[in-house]
């Protein structure tokens, strides 16, 4: 797995395990949320800064956004679409 795939892969797992909105993540990030999508789909190329901003945010060491998935391990899935009550 490349370096922008495992980012991608760790990003979402990190900020669903945690239930954090793209929109959530991206504002207390202070980055556009467009641009956290593209994170997520591997269509940017974030600088360390952003990535250690990012991680700060959910409160995880920079290296857990490197961490390769087990062998097998289903790829994360979105949150539920939709407002919340």
């Amino acid at each position: 797995m490349k370096g922008r795939e495992l980012v991608a892969w760790n990003l979402r797992r990190l900020r669903v395990e945690r239930g954090v909105s793209q929109e959530r993540l991206a504002a207390d990030a202070g980055i556009d949320r467009a641009y956290l999508g593209g994170l997520e789909r591997q269509v940017e190329n974030p600088t360390v800064d952003l990535l250690d901003r990012v991680a700060g945010v959910l409160n995880v060491p920079l290296g857990d956004l490197f961490v390769a998935p087990a062998p097998g391990e289903a790829p994360p899935r979105p949150l539920p679409g939709g407002r919340r009550r």
